[in-house]
């Protein structure tokens, strides 16, 4: 009998890890807490990465990954930025995602519910000649999932460039933004990356539901306004916080060691440091941090990268040929031995984060760092590069009040004295005192939502009570 059945569901993350990493725990919930089972479909414009391998390779059998073939992207010129890469990656596995579509049909278990992320709505087309319900996974905040909602409306009312706007635009709920701190896509109006963004929060709309990672106790107002009826909008689940949580054992001697070193120091006194699995920084932006952190005589952990003239330029690649630890300032890192650890490209996050040393994080803003800080009650420092990150930034600082903003320049470069003063002041000044309670609240408000009778627990139960009760089966043979 059909309903027998394991109900299936199928996951399309965008490429890179950032998207990848809060479906895994998403596809965990689906399958630990509600019997479903859940096909991967992985797509990209090479073979997957390491990392991704590795993550995929760990999940219960129930959980499985297709490998799309690559894409040819070798028209897009490189001026278009990662959300036309993104996108077009989706777009153009269709193809190959309608001949997995049709396998399912013919073993009779299509999926209950076709979830993609934030730039994945192509794919809605499959979706629908199946008779499969399309739903988004939004991997960052209801303020950012509300700019998105309400952006078609923006592009047909504002005729100049978002950062020429002399008013903060407000949407409801939502904190104040400039136009110049809207995301990266969204910073020149005639780059392809813009009407690609464009095109993706068009289709929004013909999402059936929009599950969230975050929860109430973070963003209260913003996502009440997004659960209103009206905006033409579909429902909204907040189901967060959804983040991995350091149960990879450290293999690599490196990673060993740092987790060794922070048993070593004082409880709560390491600020750990740490771009994301995407972030770079300049030359120049790289020895101001480092004199910064060393004037700040705090202690810290750091995971460096070798600088690059891009924000983003490790988002698809995390694995620079050069010793990132020779572009430091000379003497650097004997003048820091007593205090600081280095260690290039990769740390153990989730295990950093948890330790009792850890007692502040200098962050980038991705979305999945700063979750991860607030499920450990870890104090921030934002310091924003790509995409939303001065987004997320804005809504730490100003709104929740759960970090502190290292401020940049005219030239754009956070100076040595501006890295010493926030470190500072976080570690040890009373500004840090109120951020540390704030944390506090948070982090007792995360796990109290995902309790069982929490309301991420609750939301994520209503989506798959609405997924079981999706009949697939009996539409197949309707409408073409």
């Amino acid at each position: 009998m059909e309903e027998a059945k394991a109900p299936h569901v199928a996951i399309i993350p965008s490429p890179g890890m950032g998207h990848l990493i809060p479906l895994v725990e998403f596809a965990k919930r689906l399958v630990h807490r509600h019997g479903f089972t859940v096909t991967f479909f992985i797509g990209g414009e090479g073979p997957p990465s390491k990392a991704q391998r590795t993550v995929l390779a760990s999940l219960p059998s129930s959980i499985s990954s297709v490998f799309l073939p690559p894409v040819d992207l070798t028209d897009i010129p490189a001026s278009d930025g990662i959300e036309t890469r993104i996108t077009l990656t989706v777009t153009r596995s269709n193809p190959e995602l309608r001949k997995h579509f049709n396998s399912f049909k013919a073993e009779g278990r299509l999926p209950k519910a076709l979830v993609v992320d934030l730039f994945g709505t192509d794919a809605f087309d499959v979706a629908e000649e199946f008779h499969v319900s399309p739903y988004i996974f939004y991997p960052s905040t209801a303020n950012v999932l509300s700019f998105f909602l309400h952006l078609p409306k923006l592009d047909e009312t504002v005729s100049s460039e978002f950062r020429e706007l002399t008013e903060p635009v407000e949407f409801p709920g939502c904190v104040p933004l400039t136009g110049k701190d809207f995301l990266d896509p969204a910073q020149d109006r005639k780059n392809e990356a813009y009407k690609w963004l464009l095109h993706n929060t068009k289709r929004y709309k013909e999402a059936e539901g929009i599950l969230v990672n975050s929860f109430f106790e973070l963003e209260p107002n913003a996502l009440k306004a997004l659960q209103e009826p009206g905006l033409d909008k579909p429902p909204v689940y907040p189901v967060g916080p959804l983040v991995s949580i350091g149960q990879q054992e450290s293999k690599q001697t490196e990673e060993s060691k740092c987790l060794k070193w922070l048993d070593n120091q004082p409880l709560g006194s390491v600020l750990y440091v740490s771009f994301g699995s995407g972030g770079t920084l300049t030359f120049e932006q790289l020895n101001e941090l480092a004199l910064g952190l060393a004037d700040s005589e705090q202690r810290f952990l750091w995971v460096i990268r070798t600088p690059s003239g891009t924000a983003n330029s490790s988002y698809f690649d995390s694995h620079s040929r050069n010793d990132p630890l020779s572009f430091l300032p000379p003497g650097f890192l004997e003048r820091t031995k007593d205090r600081g650890f280095v260690l290039p490209s990769w740390a153990p996050q989730a295990q950093v984060l948890a330790h009792p040393s850890t007692g502040g994080f200098l962050t980038h803003c991705g979305w999945n760092s700063s979750l991860e800080g607030i499920v450990s009650g870890v104090p921030l420092i934002a310091w924003p590069l790509f995409a939303e990150q001065k987004m997320n930034a804005v809504l730490l600082t100003e709104d929740i009040r759960a970090a502190l903003r290292a401020r940049a320049g005219e030239d754009g470069i956070v100076r040595r004295e501006e890295v010493a003063r926030v470190v500072k002041g976080l570690m040890e000044g009373e500004e840090g005192k109120g951020v540390r309670n704030k944390m506090k609240e948070l982090k007792e408000g995360a796990s109290r939502v995902l309790k069982d009778d929490g309301s991420s627990t609750k939301a994520l139960s209503l989506v798959a009570l609405k997924w079981k009760s999706h009949k697939t089966e009996l539409v197949q043979n309707g409408k073409h």
